[in-house]
């Protein structure tokens, strides 16, 4: 089982991460691409052309592989990799994050607001409790995670959740079930790993 409770599944495609060296499937990994002109390059939907290199979403693997060169090896290439390589991978994480709940939103799968979570968490209609990372501790106390593997995430501000909701600041939202949710899961747990919370090395808060 990897980070963040996931579970390894056989039929998933796996990559090995350039430098950790270990195998797992591509959901834990980031993948980046060269262009033509030697950019290293973020490539968060796995989209781009050609061939892919692969990196595990934990911000010491990534300046790990910055550090030591590792996208040229990979590459076999000279490349260029931009000084802000890791924040852009974070930035692109949290966007592809807070898009993802706006369109849980949409499909009528995610709501926010104290009363509303707490009403879908006593229902058991809630997959998934996300807080805002500087919200209040006594208010956000006051919920409990519905339980199992990353029901709870606390990984984005309140104005990046607000951003979800159409709002200025939210500080709960929760997620209902189906296979939009899982794939948000994901996402989040990534962008756990990679980023910085309070200005330190701590990741954000993933159960």
């Amino acid at each position: 089982m990897s980070r963040g409770g996931r579970d390894k599944f056989r039929d998933e495609p796996e990559r090995r991460c350039i430098a950790t060296g270990e195998v797992q499937p591509r959901r834990g990994l980031i993948r980046f691409a060269v262009s033509p002109d030697g950019d290293v390059v973020p490539d968060i939907l796995g989209k781009l052309p050609g061939r892919g290199i692969w990196v595990a979403a934990e911000r010491e693997a990534l300046a790990t592989a910055v550090k030591k060169g590792l996208f040229a090896r990979a590459a076999k290439r000279a490349v260029n990799v931009p000084e802000t390589l890791i924040d852009d991978v974070e930035a692109g994480l949290a966007k592809r994050l807070i898009d993802g709940i706006s369109m849980a939103r949409k499909a009528g799968s995610a709501v926010a607001g104290y009363e509303k979570v707490k009403d879908w968490l006593g229902k058991d209609e809630a997959r998934i409790l996300l807080q805002a990372s500087d919200g209040s501790e006594r208010g956000k106390s006051k919920l409990h995670a519905p339980g199992g593997k990353g029901s709870f995430f606390e990984v984005l501000t309140a104005s990046e959740l607000g951003l979800s909701f159409g709002r200025e600041r939210v500080i709960h939202a929760a997620l209902g079930f189906g296979g939009l949710t899982e794939r948000i899961r994901e996402d989040a747990i990534r962008l756990s790993g990679v980023r910085e919370m309070d200005g330190g090395s701590a990741t954000g808060k993933v159960k």
